[in-house]
């Protein structure tokens, strides 16, 4: 998830208590914006994670959910290399570099402004040329791969839980195709839109694998994330 308005694309809280709260601020009426735009934008305004990612300097409130994640999990280490697919804006490659990693690179559809330190194509990752430079900005094989990448939804159950699969499967095939053993991969998923058969693949595959709702994910949202650590030789 990021801080800009939902875009046509394939396709973490803070430690010490969570943010202070703010203001609430109402939107003016806007014969320009939809519906779905003023709810986007009232939300946002209301969100105590925006202004605490705004004040701290991450690109998007979604920074808080790895900084969460990471804080009980202990994923990113110093000398890690991290694969971050899908994204943009470049939250959590600011969070995985901040950590400590030894090696970033990140891949999105869509342009994603330079990280310092990381090293970000604009491109497919299903793509094997895409994912033959992604190793080589590495250099080796990843200990982590992150994906926090959504499909575009058509309101559609069905349609959209095959295409939440369809991307989550395709994570989970590079992720197995290319983790160092040991390494470890956490991907996006929504409650109700996995099935049975890709997370007995991944216990397969992994040492442990969990479910993990941070509390930066909204409360409303169907949003959760799967941890598979340990992965086998």
């Amino acid at each position: 998830m990021n801080d800009e308005p939902p875009k046509r694309r394939m396709v973490r809280p803070p430690t010490g208590g969570g943010p202070a709260r703010v203001k609430i601020e109402r939107l003016k009426t806007s014969k320009q914006r939809t519906a779905s735009s003023r709810v986007w934008l009232e939300r946002q305004l209301s969100d105590p994670f925006v202004a605490e990612a705004r004040a701290q300097g991450w690109r998007a409130r979604s920074a808080f959910k790895l900084i969460e994640i990471d804080d009980r999990f202990h994923l990113i280490r110093p000398g890690v290399r991290v694969l971050d697919l899908g994204c943009a804006p470049g939250g959590w490659l600011q969070v995985a570099t901040a950590r400590g990693a030894a090696a970033v690179a990140g891949v999105d559809l869509l342009a994603t402004d330079p990280v310092t330190r990381a090293t970000i194509l604009q491109g497919d990752f299903t793509d094997p040329q895409v994912q033959a430079r992604l190793l080589e900005a590495l250099g080796g094989p990843p200990d982590l791969i992150l994906s926090d990448m959504a499909p575009n939804t058509v309101g559609h159950r069905q349609t959209d839980h095959l295409r939440i699969m369809a991307l989550i499967e395709s994570a989970t095939d590079f992720a197995l195709a290319v983790l160092k053993p040991g390494g470890a991969f956490l991907t996006k998923a929504f409650q109700g839109g996995e099935t049975a058969e890709g997370t007995a693949r991944l216990k397969q595959a992994f040492a442990e694998v969990r479910h993990v709702k941070p509390k930066a994910s909204r409360a409303e949202s169907s949003e959760l994330y799967i941890l598979a650590k340990g992965r086998r030789a």
